[in-house]
């Protein structure tokens, strides 16, 4: 990696590659990149120095970023291969790497602290970079969210031994790390495109547990159907909510707020106070807390602070309207896209406003992804008191003939739903009169929420 003087990002504005592009450019390296449409990360990369390009063009690639021996390539899985701007990398004899492979060997030399696990991986490894940043000892890290604590996915320290990495299972790209710590927060099945059957996602994360170096640690949720296989001198830990190795105690709820006490193996921290103060949060935390304690330098004030003052990744469970007073409103947005994250979603938000009604407003994910789990979609979505559903948001994928919204639909059981475009949304959800709003899905349909808001103050 030290051989090349630029870098050249093929899918430049995916929230992974953003964070290996700012790391480059933290290094004074010059960054370039495509993608295939702008966003609020590809302007921001843009204004702090990266030259991205939107157009499936060669010409489009700037001339100093034209020569193989200066230039590392490093492409999204998510990239087809019949993108022009990769082809002509392919083709001309540049170095290319997955993005996974960059951050492995970027990673190589530090302590790898590597959170899997088809959900809960970027909030607990966002907890886990902020307590170690808050901590003497500080860390590297390599985040699938903004963290709002920072705003950004990315954080460095010249002295800490540690780097925090979203493990990220799409495509095997876990694979290529070598983790002083792993937890994995859970396996439901997931790209199902990619792995065929749940028996090949399993033996994916089985596969990554291999990857643990010796004199690490292996720390995995309870309940998984998941056989682990760390090499000798791994040692394992479970954690959950209220069992395990590391766990939850005496969690109290009052005025909004969750505290609970952190069970450790060699003895209780009390009052852990959650900054987001939802009920998935206790397992998340509980997962970054056990991470940070296994490296020895656990400071238990430092984590206090941290943890009552985290704010989160954005799109995760992230308020946008919090209306003060009994009857106030409320607008949140989550990135949840699988069913199981659906419906913890969405039941965060039931315990969180238990007398009131909750609108539900998804855009499913993937054709794929709509396929394999339709009857599950609409189950999860039937705790809500009010569906609002969108078209699918098809991502890399071409559409399945015969997969739709609709095939999630027509299942789901809530009093009333609705199916729209997303052109017809911010309209839709204006004149809902909506008690509390989720909005939900890894597509774009957050972008709606400034125009709703803008509306909402209209006609305040």
């Amino acid at each position: 990696m030290n051989t090349f003087s630029q870098v050249y990002f093929v899918g430049i504005g995916g929230i992974g590659m953003a964070a290996l592009a700012r790391y480059y450019m933290s290094k004074n390296l010059p960054v370039a990149g495509y993608d295939r449409t702008p966003s609020d990360l590809t302007r921001a990369l843009a204004a702090e120095g990266a030259i991205v390009s939107y157009q499936d063009d060669v010409e489009a690639i700037p001339a100093g970023f034209r020569d193989p021996a200066t230039t590392l390539v490093v492409y999204t899985p998510a990239i087809p291969e019949s993108n022009n701007v990769l082809a002509y990398f392919r083709t001309n004899g540049f170095d290319i790497h997955k993005r996974a492979e960059v951050l492995g060997l970027i990673t190589r030399d530090s302590r790898g602290i590597c959170f899997a696990g088809t959900h809960g991986k970027t909030t607990t490894s966002s907890m886990a970079a902020h307590i170690l940043h808050s901590s003497r000892v500080g860390c590297n890290a390599f985040l699938g969210g903004i963290l709002r604590n920072y705003d950004s996915n990315l954080l460095l320290s010249a002295t800490s031994p540690y780097t925090v990495i979203e493990a990220d299972e799409y495509d095997r790209s876990f694979h290529h790390l070598s983790p002083y710590i792993a937890v994995i927060t859970a396996t439901d099945p997931d790209h199902l495109d990619i792995y065929g059957t749940e028996e090949a996602y399993l033996e994916s994360f089985a596969r990554f547990t291999e990857l643990v170096r010796p004199g690490g640690y292996l720390i995995i949720h309870e309940g998984l159907k998941l056989v682990p296989r760390p090499v000798e001198g791994v040692k394992t830990y479970s954690y959950s909510r209220e069992s395990g190795d590391f766990h939850a105690a005496n969690i109290r709820r009052a005025d909004g707020t969750i505290t609970f006490d952190f069970v450790t193996p060699d003895g209780t921290i009390n009052d852990i106070e959650l900054g987001v103060p939802v009920d998935i949060n206790i397992d998340n935390a509980v997962a970054a807390l056990s991470a940070c304690y296994l490296t020895g330098e656990f400071e238990p004030e430092a984590a206090r602070r941290a943890m009552k003052s985290f704010m989160g990744p954005k799109r995760r469970f992230e308020f946008w309207l919090r209306e003060p007073g009994p009857g106030g409103r409320a607008i949140i947005d989550d990135y949840a896209h699988h069913p199981d994250e659906l419906r913890a979603s969405i039941q965060s938000v039931k315990n969180l406003y238990p007398d009131r009604r909750i609108t539900v407003a998804f855009q499913p994910h993937l054709y794929s992804r709509t396929r394999d789990f339709a009857p599950q979609f609409a189950d999860a979505l039937s705790l809500a008191d009010e569906v609002v559903l969108l078209d699918i948001y098809p991502a890399r994928e071409e559409p399945i003939p015969g997969v739709t919204s609709k095939i999630i639909f027509d299942e789901i059981k809530s009093p009333r739903k609705l199916m729209i475009s997303k052109e017809n949304l911010v309209e839709t959800l204006k004149n809902l009169n909506f008690e509390v709003l989720l909005t939900v899905g890894a597509g774009d349909i957050n972008l709606s929420l400034p125009t709703l808001l803008q509306e909402i103050n209209k006609n305040s």
